[in-house]
């Protein structure tokens, strides 16, 4: 009897182990690996563009990022990533003759790439910055089979950083990040950055990564974190070396000694308008918050592109 129990029992086992790592490589795929289709993201309510998004505006605005192209073709660059990995990772430099040594890296959202950075890349290529969009990696050209939510990609900054300052060693950088983007330079702003990093900018971007799977788990199945999440996290950890809960926006802001402009838009129901309060409050640094009524998701500068361009300007002002 007690050999069958035993006998019941590891097979019990095994079948919850098998389900465990089955559901967790079901959402890591669903999610962060590279490769696989994100169709979660077509169609998605939550990504719909703002109804206070002028249409008329927003024409001319897209008018000038398409002539912005034309006249400024990037230079190519790339880096190999310092960890185990050796990933090769691409990046966009938009050159500006009067930079005066003024640069800004501009780090684009989940699933997209630098090129989708145009609106971002020309307002400040317009004030007189050299600008350096990167492919993340697992995105556009960048090597990489898995999508690091901004917690790998916090360290590839710090070599994105080093690459500006061995080309221009008076440097006066702005990190400037949408989305996931947002996340990734609020996770470097822990690390320990050279001076030549004056600020940072950050639209959107999540509290952490286990809040903002917790939320995405609950609003598109219906499911609660655990055991999902945890299910996710270690196979996370076994497949792409990192752990969601470990990747958290609010712990590194915490540390942070740069000041940080937190955006936001009041509308935004895919990455919570409430995760703005976590970082704001977390961080210690000079810091300011900018509220966009009427954006959803990454739509706060096509909202008010005047209030938002007057107040990023102000802040970055103050230190460069």
């Amino acid at each position: 009897m007690k050999k069958k129990l035993i006998i019941y029992s590891s097979i019990v086992l095994v079948i919850l182990l098998v389900a465990y790592g089955a559901i967790g490589n079901y959402f890591y795929n669903y999610a962060l690996n590279a490769q696989d289709e994100k169709e979660f993201m077509e169609d998605n309510p939550h990504l719909q563009e703002s109804v206070a998004v002028m249409a008329d505006v927003a024409e001319v605005a897209e008018q000038a990022d398409n002539q912005f192209k034309l006249d400024h073709p990037p230079t190519e660059t790339s880096i190999i990533s310092n960890d185990k990995k050796q990933l090769k990772l691409q990046g966009y430099i938009y050159e500006n003759e009067e930079a005066n040594s003024k640069w800004a890296i501009v780090a684009h959202g989940y699933t997209s790439r630098a090129s989708s950075m145009t609106r971002y890349t020309r307002n400040f290529h317009e004030q007189g910055y050299n600008v350096l969009a990167p492919d993340l990696r697992g995105h556009g050209n960048s090597e990489g089979n898995y999508i690091g939510m901004g917690w790998h990609d916090r360290l590839d900054m710090l070599q994105w950083i080093d690459e500006i300052i061995q080309k221009d060693p008076n440097a006066e950088i702005v990190l400037f990040g949408v989305s996931m983007g947002g996340a990734t330079v609020m996770m470097a702003s822990g690390e320990e950055l050279p001076s030549n990093v004056k600020v940072i900018v950050q639209d959107c971007g999540y509290s952490s990564v286990s809040d903002v799977f917790t939320y995405q788990l609950d609003d598109l199945f219906g499911l609660p974190p655990f055991p999902v999440l945890n299910a996710a996290n270690t196979v996370t950890n076994i497949r792409a070396g990192y752990d969601l809960f470990e990747a958290s926006a609010v712990n590194q802001v915490a540390k942070s000694k740069t000041p940080i402009l937190f955006i936001h838009g009041d509308e935004d129901t895919f990455v919570p308008y409430e995760m703005l309060y976590e970082v704001y409050e977390a961080a210690t640094v000079e810091k300011e918050k900018l509220i966009i009524k009427g954006a959803g998701h990454g739509d706060a500068e096509k909202v008010d592109p005047e209030t938002y361009w007057n107040t990023v300007w102000s802040f970055i002002g103050k230190f460069m």
